[in-house]
């Protein structure tokens, strides 16, 4: 039987013909409904998914919609108060578990509240541990991810990396600390720099040469990287490989690693780089686990920055999804500091970049005694990360995870340190071939 024909709209007490079938006019209430407008006036924004990344060095919580979210936000004091108002917004079960979302170690957050301020809007009290300066700023749509508000909580005071570094144990103490042995240096091992000579001066502290290795696990927090066919997250491997290798470089005498980031959270590509240049390290290694549309794609890599272009087109695609990591992981675009970004951008640095294929072909030919080259010889192409203008700089693509058989011995423990092992190896045969300038100089405190 036919459907009737000739529908009405109610409005204004009146109603209006519409010329339009009763499934016509169905489909066009759900249409209506789906786009319901909040009181504020702005279009209704469905709450998908809430995070928390917890870090020393800030914690950010990250707030996806269907929608671009609206919000305003203040800072209360007495106690130390983060309020965040969203319109448009009705609560819901997502809203409602962000307070399981909070650890109790968050070095940042006390808790967090989430209700109904009044129609239309709800509001989001995030209790602290201390004051904070936050940066709260909206990312539009990009990979898996929606309409992202994201909440950056730093501390009012950040720590500096390198008075951390001179605070840290001594690496003879963290040699001794290593009850398996493994991070000792073998015979085979060039030996470490020896530290510069210097004249005592009366009431100093004690000064001593370190060859500063800044290691770089690449993604993090929103950011997982490539994905394997067994749900392996790249950023996860990553930072196992590098904390392993930190272990190894911090237990050879006059050697000391510092991570670019130490967990499971966000680090904008300018900013590891910029880490590295503030600890005056000798040497940047970021830290990758490659991935490909075919599973059959197999072997490492080592990579360094191009001042003309990529060396091949796989180093090209390789690059720019890499640098890609920024908009994945969530920059904050506005806080980004000019001067850096200019250094960023300089490529006039032919004799770093030299200095880089010489580490890099001595990482590559250690990674070749515990796995298959995907290329034989060091590739170039832009790297953002390692546009460093002053420290020779290389990517290694440990292996990769998009294949089954290496996804599986990524996420072995023996495999990671036969990774890190590798990757020393390397490190102190650059060392041994090329002695660091005396340039860099740590006062260790008493």
């Amino acid at each position: 039987m036919p459907e009737p024909t000739g529908g009405a709209i109610e409005y204004a007490g009146q109603r209006h013909p519409t010329g339009l079938s009763r499934r016509d006019l169905l489909k066009l209430a759900g249409a209506s409904l789906a786009l319901l407008v909040s009181p504020s006036g702005y279009a209704a924004a469905n709450l998908l998914a809430v995070r928390v990344w917890p870090a020393e060095e800030y914690t950010r919580i990250t707030l996806e919609g269907s929608t671009e979210l609206k919000f305003t936000h203040l800072l209360v004091k007495d106690p130390e108060r983060l309020v965040v108002d969203l319109e448009g917004v009705e609560l819901n079960s997502v809203l409602q578990s962000l307070p399981s979302k909070v650890l109790e170690s968050d070095p940042y957050i006390r808790l967090i509240r989430a209700g109904q301020n009044r129609p239309g809007v709800v509001r989001i009290v995030v209790e602290l541990k201390a004051g904070i300066n936050p940066q709260v700023f909206t990312l539009k749509p990009v990979g898996d991810y929606g309409h992202r508000l994201v909440l950056d909580l730093y501390p009012t005071e950040p720590a500096d990396p390198l008075l951390a570094l001179i605070r840290s144990p001594s690496p003879m103490d963290a040699a001794a600390g290593d009850a398996s042995g493994s991070a000792q240096p073998s015979a085979a091992m060039p030996p470490a720099p020896e530290p510069a000579p210097s004249r005592p001066v009366r009431n100093a502290p004690k000064v001593e040469r370190l060859f500063t290795v800044a290691l770089d696990p690449g993604h993090g927090g929103e950011d997982p990287g490539a994905i394997g066919s067994r749900g392996s997250h790249e950023k996860q491997v990553t930072l196992n490989i590098a904390r392993r290798l930190k272990r190894k470089i911090d237990a050879i005498p006059n050697m000391r690693a510092v991570l670019t980031r130490d967990g499971d959270y966000f680090v904008p590509l300018y900013q590891r780089v910029d880490k590295a240049r503030r600890v005056q390290a000798d040497l940047f290694v970021s830290i990758h686990a490659d991935a490909f549309v075919r599973p059959e794609a197999r072997g490492s890599s080592v990579f360094v920055l191009s001042e003309r272009g990529a060396t091949s087109s796989a180093a090209r695609w390789l690059a720019q999804k890499e640098n890609d990591a920024d908009l994945i992981g969530g920059v904050n675009l506005a806080k980004q500091d000019g001067h850096l970004a200019r250094t960023l951008l300089d490529l006039s640095q032919t004799a770093t970049i030299n200095d880089s294929l010489k580490l890099g072909k001595a990482v590559l030919s250690e990674l070749g005694d515990i796995n298959t080259l995907h290329k034989a010889q060091v590739e170039q192409a832009g790297f953002a990360v390692l546009k460093a203008p002053d420290i020779p700089s290389i990517l290694v693509e440990t292996a990769f995870i998009s294949n089954p058989e290496e996804e599986r011995r990524l996420n072995d423990d023996a495999y990671q340190d036969k990774m890190a092992e590798a990757i020393l190896r390397g490190i102190r045969r650059y060392a041994s071939d090329n002695p660091p300038a005396s340039r860099t100089r740590v006062a260790q405190l008493d």
